[in-house]
């Protein structure tokens, strides 16, 4: 291992778990030493006293998150400092740390470290519980189940001593995408509306997965603007996902993920029931898969549609191809139309970078009179993609 030590920010690219948690002080004689590990011996003592300089630190970065990156582990600590008489050298110093590898992720553990770190403060000042003799057993079980709960389950309640304390993982996620008028909403998670601000209640039920944004925004009676903020923002919670407008003059084609719903009995089932034109009844594989496999480019939904017949299959088309796009199977191909010409006012979107969706819902033009008017225009070319 490299021993070229460093305080550094949190730089890592994925998540990962916790691969130890270890409590360390300032012993009067021994100097800086680990007294518990969780699993033991994971830190080596001669790892530790490397590093010790940057885990039992100065003053100036006592009660603050620190991050020491090594060449195979990240540690992130909340160094603490308690002053008074009873200890020796008047002050008791130690760091709770948690370790994980070096790529990973480590600022969602931050609160939790520092929570923690707290809790174990405050049972000191309480019963001398980390100073004292004989906590080294209590002490290594309560590191146990949090190294345990948190890394399963991302949370774990501690009832140990006089006060009692809950950590959470909170999940960092980046900031979504701005959310364009055109864009469907469609919910991927239930939704609880006491959750929710005022603002948020009022838009969810037009969210039915086929009205886009700027439709939501006209039925629920509430600024564009904060539609967008609104959807963007449960997009960011995870519970809802954006597609394309649907229309029955949309090409879609398969991808990959195709080949998984001929293999995974679970993901076949979601999607039979997901699809199903009545959950009295539903549809077989081997026509879901039929439907999938024929969208090609050049095949618009209507063309299926009647090559196939979904009602007579017992397949809602619609969610169909909601399904599909939400799982991955099938993308849409979109049309974007490039003038060759002098442009008109409505031709000034015609740059090849705006799709006839994104066209529509600003001009206020339908698609099929859009449609009709480019295939009779000879200096516009359309552009699939």
């Amino acid at each position: 291992m490299n021993n070229a030590n460093s305080l550094s920010a949190d730089y890592g690219s994925k998540e990962g778990p916790i691969r130890c948690i270890f409590f360390c002080e300032f012993h009067p004689t021994a100097g800086p030493i680990i007294s518990c590990q969780i699993p033991d011996n994971f830190i080596s003592k001669e790892l530790f006293d490397s590093i010790s300089v940057y885990i039992i630190t100065k003053a100036e970065l006592q009660r603050s998150t620190i991050t020491v990156t090594l060449q195979d582990f990240k540690i992130l600590g909340f160094p603490v400092r308690i002053d008074d008489k009873k200890y020796a050298r008047n002050a008791f110093h130690f760091n709770l740390c948690f370790v994980c590898d070096s790529d990973a992720r480590t600022v969602q553990y931050e609160s939790v470290v520092t929570k923690l770190s707290e809790y174990l403060m405050a049972m000191e000042m309480e019963s001398i519980f980390l100073s004292g003799g004989k906590r080294n057993k209590e002490l290594k079980l309560i590191l146990k189940q949090v190294f345990e709960k948190l890394n399963t389950k991302g949370e774990c309640a501690l009832t140990e001593g006089p006060t009692a304390t809950h950590l959470k993982v909170c999940r960092i996620r980046s900031d979504p995408d701005a959310v364009m008028d055109y864009q469907v909403p469609v919910f991927i998670k239930e939704l609880s509306q006491s959750q929710w601000d005022l603002t948020t209640q009022q838009v969810t039920p037009y969210i039915d997965g086929f009205n886009h944004v700027a439709r939501v925004a006209a039925l629920s009676d509430v600024d564009n603007n904060l539609v967008k903020a609104c959807v963007q923002n449960l997009v960011y919670y995870g519970v809802v996902a954006l597609m394309p407008l649907f229309q029955y003059g949309n090409v879609y084609c398969t991808t990959p993920k195709l080949k998984v719903l001929a293999q995974d009995a679970e993901f076949q089932d979601k999607c039979l029931h997901y699809v199903a034109k009545s959950h009295r009844q539903l549809p077989t594989l081997r026509d879901v898969f039929r439907m999938y496999a024929a969208m090609t480019r050049g095949a618009t939904v209507r063309d299926l549609c009647v090559r196939f017949n979904p009602p007579s299959l017992r397949i809602n088309e619609r969610k169909l191809v909601q399904f599909g796009v939400l799982e991955e199977i099938i993308r849409r191909v979109q049309k974007y139309p490039i003038l060759l010409t002098d442009k008109s006012d409505l031709q000034k979107s015609f740059s090849g970078s705006s799709s006839l969706d994104e066209i529509c819902c600003v001009t206020g033009v339908t698609t099929q009179n859009l449609e009709d008017q480019l295939e009779r225009d000879d200096n516009v070319i359309l552009l699939w993609k």
